[in-house]
């Protein structure tokens, strides 16, 4: 099979002239966007190698693993443990609908805590085996770029390895940052915390994202006191505000300590736990203190300056709209470009670079109406604009429709916990600009109207679409009520 490469803009349809490189794509990292990369690549023809750090749960900068952040220390062992603090509320809720718990129910932490590492290194296994069947080259170590179409790989005994490509592409995500605070050596960050040893029974979250929400809806569903402590007014600054809010009272409604407006000054090691402080004078002592500010792109180790790469002021890569950094040889996909930095996103880039370079179909990452989630409990959903972001793009009036109710289950449970559900229309053209949704099964629902939008659906449509009953879902086309209209170029209202 003759091989399609992109050289320097133009395709070239013969292997003949590159066939004085090792291979004709190098990838540097083996997390979800340079899995798909190579493994696309390699069914297109190429000769592919890839390399990644040994395995292991917790990331550091010596160990890593094929599947990367999501799978092996992110979304899916995460997810995992919010299913595992669910259940508290569910077996509580279960008393309301019949069932006899007479016993006291335990929560076995280290159970759980084996069973999320079993399954992380199975998958770990499924990826080597993805890659090995596509016929991709894999190499445990790690990669740095010695020149436009030079890869060097130490191996695990220090041995190093220089290997050529015609293309070399870089997927090495990013990692957790620890913001400069006295005492910060005590704190541990969001690969720490999906493998403690002990549950802990005290934690103090610093963050206002989606990680510190997650892990302080996991804490505190597995009974732990947790205090939730923020710069911004709500947290999840970027989502909509209206259901930033909703979050924060659900937050707050499951029993977690909400401190706004507030940031730590200190962390001090005691008989007792950890004291932590904050700049309004409040003490807390804890047996975890979680950092949840944000990560970095990690390209420090990768040598990039010496082949010309060049960075932005956060260490990303820059990257033209096909991937391509400015050195023509090298390219760049996932969160290390710091772009869209969600899982699905960097499978898309990958799907793209590797249909552009080497499938002879020049193919741009496409990032509207991208859902996204907050896997807090309940999971917040979105796609599209929020209504800041609408109204802040509009040439025309804004509609917003919105529904809060109990969901069914809750009339029965006991729970006192609003679902909300939210569009956001352009008054003119009649399209649905943005929908957003805090309560059950939220992405569930929100990854089907991400359907809708990506087709265009206009509100007519939606209310034209028959329901299902009874379920929540049905909401989102029975919203006719106008909760309000906002006057192209107004300040953003909420009717919280």
């Amino acid at each position: 099979m003759a091989r399609k490469m992109l050289i320097d803009g133009e395709l070239n349809q013969s292997n003949e002239q590159e066939s004085h490189y090792d291979f004709d794509l190098f990838v540097i990292g083996a997390g979800s966007g340079g899995v798909r990369a190579s493994r696309f690549s390699a069914n297109y023809g190429a000769k592919v190698a890839i390399c990644e750090l040994p395995f292991h749960p917790i990331s550091s900068e010596v160990v890593g693993g094929v599947g990367g952040t999501c799978v092996l220390r992110g979304c899916v062992p995460k997810k995992i443990l919010v299913y595992g603090a669910s259940f508290g509320g569910d077996i509580e809720d279960a008393r309301n609908y019949g069932w006899e718990i007479n016993e006291k129910v335990e929560f076995n932490w280290k159970k759980l805590l084996q069973k999320k590492t079993d399954e992380i290194t199975r998958l770990n296994g499924i990826y080597k085996r993805l890659l090995s069947n596509a016929g991709v080259k894999l190499l445990e170590g790690e990669g740095k770029v010695v020149g436009p179409n030079e890869v060097e790989v130490t191996q695990l005994d220090g041995t190093k390895l220089s290997y050529s490509a015609k293309h070399i592409l870089i997927s090495t995500g990013n990692r957790a940052q620890r913001p400069n605070i006295p005492g910060q050596e005590l704190a541990i960050t969001s690969d720490e915390a999906l493998s403690l040893e002990d549950m802990p029974k005290r934690a103090v979250v610093l963050g206002g994202g989606y990680i510190a929400v997650e892990f302080a809806s996991i804490w505190r569903g597995m009974g732990a006191t947790v205090d939730l402590v923020f710069r911004k007014e709500l947290p999840l600054r970027g989502f909509d505000d209206e259901m930033r809010a909703v979050v924060a009272r659900n937050l707050e409604g499951r029993g977690i300590n909400l401190h706004p407006r507030t940031t730590l000054t200190q962390l001090i090691k005691t008989e007792d736990g950890i004291k932590v402080s904050t700049d309004h004078g409040e003490e807390f002592l804890a047996d975890v203190v979680l950092f949840a500010t944000g990560r970095a792109p990690y390209t420090k180790r990768l040598n990039l300056e010496t082949a010309g790469v060049e960075l932005d002021s956060t260490g990303a890569i820059k990257v033209d709209e096909y991937s391509r950094t400015n050195i023509p040889s090298i390219w760049a996909v996932g969160d290390v470009t710091n772009r869209m930095n969600l899982t699905p996103v960097a499978l898309m880039e990958g799907t793209c670079f590797a249909k552009t370079v080497f499938g002879g179909q020049p193919c741009k990452p496409d990032y509207r109406d991208v859902p996204s989630a907050v896997f807090s409990i309940p999971p917040l959903s979105v796609v599209g604009l929020s209504e800041e972001q609408a109204i802040e793009q509009a040439k025309n009036d804004i509609l917003v429709f919105t529904s809060t109710f109990n969901p069914m289950k809750n009339t029965i449970s006991g729970r006192q916990e609003k679902t909300v559900m939210k569009l956001v229309v352009d008054a003119e053209t009649d399209k649905v600009l943005g929908a957003s949704m805090c309560g059950p099964d939220a992405p569930e629902i929100i990854q089907g109207i991400a359907v809708a939008l990506k087709c265009g659906a206009t509100k007519a449509q939606l209310d034209s679409t028959v329901g299902i009953h009874p379920s929540t879902a049905e909401e989102f086309v029975t919203m006719r009520s106008l909760t309000r209209r906002i006057t192209a170029g107004s300040k953003p209202k909420t009717n919280l």
